[in-house]
């Protein structure tokens, strides 16, 4: 079942139950899924174009939600981690630190990179392979980590 299908799925379910946060936030990815296809001229996105949107809002309000902590706004938290909790639903299952770490070594072993200078081009090898199942920010400390 692709991601278009299951959004749809849920949210009639969403409506029966009348959940309004959890129909709210599926209605705004839907959104941002059609105006992706929009911007891209195409009718249906491909399901790593669908995981580049889930990652992009997930990473928006993991932003915003840390924002919200800071100022110590602690109403627009709760319904952040709401949003946050449904939006990962929809994601593919994230690594483990292990598994991550693994494919950051393997990656930097095939581009035969020794230093940190060559950190864009270990980055541009291994962000599709973890691609919204691994948050860019530990992917990168790793590799730094590694190349060190």
């Amino acid at each position: 079942m692709s991601l278009l299908e299951s959004l749809n799925q849920d949210m009639k379910q969403a409506m029966r139950n009348k959940e309004k946060q959890k129909l709210s936030v599926i209605r705004m990815v839907k959104a941002s899924l059609q105006n992706e296809a929009i911007k891209l001229g195409k009718d249906n996105l491909s399901e790593e174009e669908e995981l580049t949107v889930l990652a992009r809002e997930l990473k928006q309000r993991k932003d915003s939600l840390r924002e919200f902590k800071e100022a110590g706004r602690d109403d627009l938290v709760e319904n952040l981690t709401v949003e946050l909790d449904v939006l990962q639903a929809y994601m593919p299952e994230q690594l483990s630190a292990e598994e991550l770490e693994q494919i950051v070594i393997e990656t930097i072993a095939e581009v035969k990179a020794t230093s940190k200078k060559e950190m864009g081009k270990v980055m541009g090898a291994l962000m599709p392979k973890v691609k919204g199942k691994a948050d860019g920010t530990e992917v990168n400390k790793l590799v730094q980590k590694h190349l060190s």
